[in-house]
């Protein structure tokens, strides 16, 4: 059994999995696929019906390996401590969950992630409402299928929304040469426009200019 430091936990996770830092619990899924070599968030949140009722829990975490029929004890964590109790998972298990004793996420973090962390997770919250009257055990589980890859898959709607980005980028393009064009004819139509008023303004005082001298000349 190996205790861990719990100290330096990240508060940006929790404001990510509730709704609001200081609001209602909101239960999110936890992510599948992991890729080997790098670092896995497990999560694992059970909100509280009432969240004016004060609570205390415990949480383990358990794992089944592909082909195997039971499940390892690995984790368990009681405010304010932490434990990993398999030696596969030794040094690689954070707790990324509540730190208090009135738990609704139950996250570890794991680190250096390899093939054979693919499997089945299960996580147990066990919670005692604290009521004004009596006590109540509520027991919650929650599993997660892990895959691990050797290189991290795009979703598909980050493909499709990178080619929605470059599509709009060249129709935006193409939309501004096309204005640009539009734009170089319009100034030289009005361009040759004035030229030719010139041209007529000029030719008629010219014919103006060539009456006046003819009349001149005939006096």
């Amino acid at each position: 059994m190996k205790t861990i430091d719990v100290g330096g936990l990240s508060r940006t996770f929790e404001c990510e999995l509730l709704s609001q830092c200081h609001g209602g619990c909101a239960e999110v899924d936890s992510l599948t696929e992991a890729v080997a070599g790098e670092g896995f968030l497990l999560g694992c949140i059970s909100c509280k019906k009432r969240e004016e009722v004060s609570a205390r829990a415990t949480v383990d975490w358990h794992f089944k390996p592909p082909g195997e029929e039971e499940f390892r004890h690995i984790f368990h964590y009681d405010h304010p401590s932490a434990d990993i109790l398999h030696e596969d998972f030794s040094d690689r298990l954070d707790w990324h969950g509540t730190r208090d004793s009135d738990i609704q996420i139950g996250a570890i973090y794991i680190n250096n992630v390899t093939f054979n962390d693919m499997g089945t997770y299960r996580c147990t919250i066990q919670r005692t409402l604290l009521l004004p009257l009596y006590n109540q055990d509520v027991t919650v589980e929650k599993e997660v299928e892990l895959s691990v890859v050797a290189v991290a898959n795009r979703e598909l709607t980050a493909v499709i929304a990178e080619i929605m980005m470059y599509v709009l980028i060249v129709v935006l393009q193409l939309w501004l040469i096309a204005v640009l064009v539009y734009c170089y004819k319009k100034i030289s139509e009005e361009h040759e426009a004035r030229e030719a008023r010139k041209a007529l303004k000029a030719q008629a005082e010219l014919l103006e200019s060539k009456d006046n001298c003819d009349g001149v000349q005939l006096e």
